[in-house]
C-alpha cells in the first residue's frame, strides 16, 4: 500500500474516532434524538418534465384515405414499387439523401477499429479471428456491435471518412460473405439487432457506399432492401418493447431513404408510434427502468428524426412528444458529476457522453425528481444529490439486465460518489466476466438490505426476474427543522413477505444543505402477530471509488477519507447482540464496463423475527 493509502486510511479511522466526540467540536448527538420535524405540503408547482402531453400524441399520424389505403395495402402485402407506381418499372437502388447525425461516436473505439481490432467494453478482439456467422457464440456486447453495427458510429468519430472507408468495407465485406442474404436465425437476425444495423447502414451511408468498390455498394444497396423487407414482416414480433422500437425505426428510415418508400414509411410510422406508446409509463420512463435502455431509445429517436431531416420531411409529432418524455428521467438519475447512477445493470455512463446524447436531443428541460412509475426518486440539496429505487423491478417481459434492487440507493456530493451500487450487468461479456452477471444483478450488489441471504425478488437467467416485490408504497415530504428543511422518502416492499412474513421499510431524510443524509431500515411483521425466532440481517453501503474507509474502534462507525481530502463519517444507532459493523471488499463498474475495487460498509447479524430497526448517519466533518 503506497503512503498516500495509508494517511487515507488513517484520516478516515481518526474520523470516525470523533463518533463519541461529536461533529465540528460539537456535542454528540444520538440517532434516536432528531429535530422536531414540520411536515411542509409540497409547493403546488409541478416539475414539468418537458410539456403537457395529451394521449392524441401517440396516435397513428394522421392522413387521408389514399395514404391510409396505401398502408393497409402494404401491410396486407403489397409491395412498395406497386404502391408507388403502379405502371412503371421499379426504380433503381440507391440511397435518396445524405443522412447528419448529431450523435458522435467514440474516437478511442474508431481508432482501434482503423488499427485491425474491435474494441467492446475494453475488450479488444481482431477482426480477423471474430466469426461473423449468425450462429456464432459471441457476449451480449460483441453481438450488438458486430450485428447491429454499432461501430460505425464510432469509426466515423475517429478521422475523415477518406480514412475510414477502407476500414468500413473490409468489415462489411466479411459480415456480407458470412450473413445470409434473405434473413435467418442467430443474433444477426434478432429484431433489435437487424434494425439498429438497418438504421446504421442508412445513417452513415456515406463510410461504406463511396469506395470504389461497385460490387460492394451493389451488394449493400440490396442488403439493405433485404433487410428492411424483412423488418416488415417481424418487427412487431420483437420481444420487448426497445426491440420493437429499433425495429421500427429501421423501417421509418428505409421508406424515408430508399426509393419507392412511401408505403414503407406509412406502414412504419404506424407501428413505430404503437411501439413507443407502449415503451414507457406515463412519467417517460422506459418499463424495463433500465438508464441504458432510455439513452438507447433517445438515440434511436435522434437518428431517426435527422433522416426526415435529410430529405426535407417533419417527423411525426409523437417523435418530438416522446424525446421530450424521455430526457427528464434521465437527467434524473445523473449525479453530481454529469454521469448516471448504477441502475438496472447500467455502468456509471460518463457525463460527456450523457451531455453529447442530451444536447443532440434538443430538448432543454430540468431533471425529474418525483417519478412513480419509472421509479427513482431524486432529491438534491447542496451539493449532494440522492438516488432511491422506490418501485417493483420490471416485469419479466420487459426486463433486460433486471435488478433486485428495490429501496437500494446512491449518494454524491459534488464530482464524488459516496454511496453507489455495483453495476455493470448489462456490461457482462467485456471486463465484466459474464459468469459474475447474475450476482451483480443480485440484492447484494445493490446498497439496501437483505434477509436471510436471499434476493427481494428472484434473479433469473437472461436477465430475466421472477418473484419477489410485488408492491412498493412510497412517501415524499419536505420537512421544516429547526436548523433548516429537509426532504423525507419512505417506503416499503413486500419482498420478504411470502418467504419471512416481514416487510422492509426503509426511511432517507437528506438535508438541505446536503451534508447529512440518515437512514432508518425497519423490519416490521406482515401480520398482526409476528414470527418468532431470528432472521439473518444484511445492510450494505457500497462505497465510492477512491475513498478510504477507516472502522471506529467502538465498532459502530466509520470514517470516509475522499479523494479531495474532505471527510464524511458513518454512524450507526444501537446494534442488537451479535450485530456488527465490518468493512468488505467489493466492486464497482465504472462507464467504460471495467471493473473497479471498491469497499463497503456491512451491517449484519441476527434479529428478531418480530420487528427490529437499524439507523444509521452519513455525515459531512467540518
Amino acid at each position: 500500500m503506497d503512503g498516500a493509502a495509508v494517511t487515507g486510511k488513517r484520516a478516515a479511522r481518526q474520523a470516525a474516532s470523533l463518533s463519541d466526540a461529536g461533529l465540528s467540536g460539537g456535542p454528540a448527538i444520538p440517532l434516536n434524538q432528531r429535530d422536531e420535524p414540520q411536515v411542509v405540503e409540497p409547493p403546488s408547482e409541478v416539475i414539468e418534465p418537458g410539456r403537457a402531453l395529451a394521449l392524441a400524441d401517440f396516435a397513428p399520424p394522421s392522413v387521408g384515405p389514399g395514404e391510409a389505403l396505401i398502408r393497409l395495402a402494404y401491410r396486407m402485402g403489397v409491395s412498395g414499387s406497386t404502391l408507388a407506381r403502379p405502371f412503371g418499372k421499379p426504380a433503381r437502388p440507391r440511397l435518396l439523401a445524405t443522412v447528419d447525425s448529431p450523435i458522435s461516436g467514440d474516437r478511442a473505439v474508431g481508432m482501434a477499429l482503423r488499427a485491425g481490432h474491435f474494441l467492446v467494453y475494453g475488450v479488444k478482439a481482431p477482426i480477423t479471428q471474430i466469426d461473423f456467422t449468425p450462429s456464432a457464440r459471441l457476449t451480449p456486447p460483441f453481438e450488438r456491435t458486430v450485428h447491429g453495427f454499432m461501430w460505425l458510429r464510432d469509426l466515423c468519430a475517429s478521422a475523415p471518412r477518406e480514412q475510414c472507408t477502407a476500414t468500413a468495407e473490409r468489415v462489411l465485406t466479411a459480415w456480407l460473405g458470412a450473413t445470409p442474404k434473405t434473413g435467418g436465425k442467430g443474433a444477426a437476425w434478432t429484431v433489435e439487432n437487424a434494425g439498429r444495423r438497418l438504421l446504421g447502414w442508412l445513417v452513415h451511408a456515406p463510410l461504406i457506399l463511396s469506395g470504389d468498390n461497385a460490387r460492394l455498394r451493389s451488394r449493400t444497396l440490396a442488403a439493405m432492401e433485404d433487410t428492411a423487407r424483412w423488418l416488415d414482416r417481424h418487427a412487431g414480433k420483437a420481444p420487448d418493447g426497445l426491440a420493437q422500437v429499433a425495429g421500427w425505426s429501421a423501417i421509418v428510415a428505409a421508406g424515408l431513404l430508399l426509393p419507392d418508400g412511401k408505403p414503407r414509411r406509412l406502414f412504419g410510422e404506424a407501428g413505430l408510434v404503437r411501439a413507443l406508446g407502449e415503451l414507457v409509463g406515463d412519467d417517460g420512463g422506459v418499463l424495463s427502468r433500465s438508464p441504458l435502455a432510455q439513452a438507447e431509445a433517445i438515440a434511436l429517436l435522434i437518428e431517426l428524426r435527422a433522416c426526415y431531416r435529410a430529405v426535407r420531411r417533419e417527423p411525426p409529432s409523437a417523435i418530438e412528444a416522446m424525446l421530450a418524455m424521455l430526457v427528464p428521467p434521465l437527467l434524473g438519475l445523473t449525479h453530481g458529476d454529469g454521469g448516471l447512477g448504477s441502475w438496472q445493470g447500467a455502468g456509471a455512463v460518463t457525463a460527456e457522453r450523457i451531455a453529447a446524447l442530451i444536447s443532440a436531443s434538443g430538448v432543454r428541460t430540468r431533471p425529474l425528481k418525483d417519478a412513480r412509475q419509472w421509479g427513482y426518486q431524486r432529491a438534491t440539496g447542496g451539493k449532494a444529490v440522492l438516488q432511491f429505487d422506490a418501485a417493483p423491478p420490471p416485469l419479466a417481459r420487459h426486463a433486460r439486465s433486471g435488478c433486485a434492487s428495490t429501496l437500494a440507493f446512491e449518494l454524491s456530493h459534488g464530482p464524488q460518489r459516496i454511496v453507489v451500487n455495483c453495476g455493470g450487468a448489462a456490461f457482462a461479456g467485456g471486463q465484466v466476466p459474464a459468469r459474475i452477471e447474475q450476482g451483480l444483478r443480485g440484492t447484494a450488489a445493490h446498497s439496501t438490505l437483505s434477509l436471510g441471504d436471499t434476493n427481494s425478488t428472484a434473479v433469473l437467467l437472461h436477465g430475466k426476474l421472477g418473484a419477489g416485490v410485488g408492491e412498493v408504497e412510497i412517501d415524499r415530504r419536505m420537512l421544516a427543522l429547526e436548523n433548516g428543511g429537509a426532504t423525507r422518502l419512505e417506503a416499503s416492499h413486500d419482498g420478504y413477505v411470502a418467504r419471512h412474513g416481514i416487510i422492509h421499510r426503509r426511511i432517507l431524510t437528506l438535508r438541505d444543505d446536503g451534508r447529512e443524509l440518515r437512514g432508518d431500515d425497519l423490519l416490521v411483521p406482515a401480520g398482526k402477530k409476528g414470527k418468532r425466532g431470528k432472521i439473518a440481517l444484511t445492510i450494505r453501503f457500497h462505497i465510492g471509488p477512491g475513498i478510504e474507509l477507516g472502522l471506529a474502534e467502538n465498532g459502530r462507525g466509520a470514517g470516509l477519507a475522499l479523494p479531495d481530502g474532505s471527510y464524511w463519517q458513518f454512524r450507526c444507532g444501537e446494534l442488537g447482540e451479535g450485530v456488527t459493523l465490518s468493512v468488505e471488499e467489493s466492486m464497482w463498474v465504472d462507464g467504460q464496463g471495467r471493473p473497479q475495487p471498491i469497499e463497503q460498509l456491512v451491517i449484519q447479524g441476527l434479529v428478531p423475527r418480530g420487528g427490529a430497526t437499524v439507523s444509521w448517519l452519513f455525515k459531512r466533518m467540518g
